[in-house]
């Protein structure tokens, strides 16, 4: 009994890390809440904020409201998040580092096929790989266009003749 109280422990167990881990936490919540909390302490606009750090509008909204379709991608949202910082007066890589945090706590994507990786395309390894493809096929060409061919045997006269 004590085994099977043991393994349903550890199958519930399971199930609740499972459960946690699929429940990530949105750093640019906190990003957003961070910025316009800021925004509103300095008595700015967000169109006076674009004006100040030349950052749009838009961008400066879609991270304030937590806009994934609008946010820019992490690049350029560091950037933008330092320019922020500066201009807000927040407390140096305090927004950056929430950013940070939000892209290592990706999953790792099961591809991890070679071919899906590789490009055939725009790459020198996709070149050679084309390259030895055409001298094999020409190799197995040769050889079975020479198998095909009869071959003349030639025999000496001289002995026929006597």
């Amino acid at each position: 009994m004590k085994l099977f109280n043991i393994n349903f422990i550890k199958k519930k167990n399971k199930l609740i890390d499972n459960k946690k881990q699929s429940k990530k936490i949105d750093r640019y919540c906190e990003i957003g809440k961070l910025v316009k909390e800021a925004r509103i302490e300095n008595n700015l606009s967000i169109r006076e904020l674009s004006l100040i750090s030349k950052i749009p509008e838009s961008s400066i909204n879609a991270i304030e409201n937590n806009i994934k379709e609008l946010r820019p991608k992490y690049p350029f949202m560091r950037s933008i998040l330092l320019k922020l910082e500066k201009c807000l007066f927040i407390k140096d890589n305090s927004l950056v580092m929430l950013a940070n945090n939000e892209t290592n706590s990706f999953e790792k994507s099961n591809d991890r096929l070679i071919i899906r990786k590789f490009d055939f395309l725009d790459s020198w390894q996709g070149n050679i790989f084309y390259f030895l493809f055409l001298i094999f096929t020409l190799f197995i060409l040769n050889r079975y266009f020479i198998s095909n061919i009869d071959i003349i045997e030639f025999q000496i006269i001289e002995e026929k003749v006597k």
